[in-house]
């Protein structure tokens, strides 16, 4: 029955010569970045809820992840493989929606998916589908991109609006009361990556602001790189309805899941002709920057300068994050 399922569910929509030889591996021929590149590898686990949201689903959602993981070293991602954990009694038509979107999103990324694994559940021992994915990518020996790479002076770019994904994906559960038209920035970021990094070869960070939101994130690149960053908050973009949403559910749009979006920390001298480029590409078209990398003075930190002209610490996010999300 397993090997049906493979067969009339994940080799129709993943069919290509490395999952045709029907091994338990694949043998892949790695292109040569300028002669001379490094393995770039991630691997994440995906349990949203639900796993239909507006803008996407969980198969968008996994495959966009690893994909946006593997960029954000700066090189370019390849291959991808995936496992399922299908729990007892799951529609074998939402497996085949997810199938075919993950198929789309892979498609859209130019990967392909080599390899994977299935397993069933018993009913009520999981929550309907579980997505593990592994990317695999290249980048060039002499790039060195990374959270620790900051430097002071670097210009912050954030490449569009903050919250979307979390907040389409609480207003899907149908149980906190509100209703929203904002959709998932779900969205595989490798092309709009490449864009910036050719044209600025200097670029020092990338990193996608996902679970604990821009928040936890830029905290992370500050003690990563022992350096502060001062943010300008009337220049984060924030859409009106996720803004609302989250006066009411009393949640911080700065620590919202986001799927869609990146942040770039480079020379300042480059930025604006990165920004310009970022706004030309639909992923990108809210790209702003939204602040400086500064010497830190003492514990490295984040501050932001707020709308009414005082100076706040942005901290890493306390508690629990909102579960499900991603």
């Amino acid at each position: 029955m397993t090997k049906d399922l493979i067969d009339t569910v994940f080799a129709k929509h993943f069919s290509n010569p490395a999952l045709a030889k029907g091994n338990d591996f694949a043998d892949l021929i790695l292109p040569s970045v300028n002669q001379h590149c490094k393995l770039i590898v991630s691997t994440d686990a995906h349990i949203v809820s639900p796993i239909f949201f507006p803008g996407g689903d969980i198969g968008r959602l996994a495959v966009s992840g690893t994909v946006n993981d593997v960029s954000m070293s700066g090189g370019e991602p390849l291959y991808l493989t995936a496992s399922f954990i299908i729990e007892e009694g799951f529609s074998i038509a939402d497996l085949e929606k997810i199938a075919q979107s993950m198929r789309q999103t892979a498609d859209e990324a130019g990967v392909i998916i080599v390899a994977g694994d299935t397993k069933v559940t018993e009913k009520g021992k999981s929550d309907k589908i579980f997505i593990s994915t592994t990317g695999i990518g290249l980048a060039a020996f002499e790039k060195e991109i990374g959270g620790q790479c900051a430097q002071p002076g670097d210009s912050v770019i954030l490449s569009g609006t903050i919250g979307d994904h979390g907040i389409a994906v609480l207003a899907a559960r149908n149980d906190l009361g509100f209703r929203t038209t904002i959709q998932s920035d779900v969205a595989p970021l490798n092309k709009l990556i490449k864009l910036a990094s050719d044209l600025s070869p200097d670029i020092h960070v990338l990193r996608d602001p996902t679970r604990g939101g821009l928040a936890t994130t830029l905290n992370e690149i500050a003690l990563q790189s022992q350096v502060s960053i001062k943010l300008i908050e009337k220049d984060i973009p924030v859409k009106p309805e996720v803004r609302g949403a989250c006066e009411m559910l009393g949640f911080d749009p700065m620590y919202v899941a986001n799927e869609g979006k990146v942040i770039i920390i480079l020379p300042e001298a480059q930025a604006d002709n990165v920004l310009y480029t970022l706004k030309n590409h639909p992923l990108g078209k809210n790209a702003v920057i939204i602040g400086q990398v500064i010497q830190a003075s003492g514990t490295p930190r984040v501050t932001m300068k707020t709308v009414i002209g005082g100076t706040r610490i942005v901290d890493m996010l306390t508690g629990e994050m909102l579960p499900r999300i991603c």
